[in-house]
């Protein structure tokens, strides 16, 4: 009997585990790609931070994705069609841009311009 009290807390546990990866069984920016392709490279990680390096010619883009913390600077603007939780719209992101988000629950963008956009995205871990 007292097995059965223990048994339960684990099938407790195990159920909010699996409820936890169904929430959010997104990529992230590094694992997300465009179609089977990758468009981030790690520049830098370690124990403190993890720094991508995306980058997005002309009609390239990337998949449905989710982001944690993270600080953004563009090196290389472009224009893009963004999909998120709000809609879709078309956004121009300069050259020298930078921003700071807490999350991103999940977005999608293409490089829709005529030049190849480039950004730093730095996590904190």
């Amino acid at each position: 009997m007292k097995q059965l009290p223990l048994l339960f807390f684990f099938i407790l546990l195990l159920v909010q585990i699996l409820s936890c990866t169904q929430k959010n069984n997104l990529a992230d920016p590094l694992q997300a790609g465009w179609k089977g392709k990758k468009v981030c490279t790690i520049l830098e990680e370690n124990n403190k931070i993890r720094t991508l390096k995306c980058v997005f010619p002309p009609g390239i883009g990337h998949e449905k994705h989710f982001h944690a913390s993270h600080f953004g600077y563009t090196l290389s603007g472009g224009k893009f069609r963004i999909t998120d939780a709000k809609g879709t719209r078309e956004v121009d992101v300069p050259t020298g841009y930078n921003y700071y988000k807490e999350k991103i629950e999940w977005h999608k963008a293409i490089n829709i311009g005529d030049s190849t956009a480039v950004f730093l995205i730095v996590e904190p871990k």
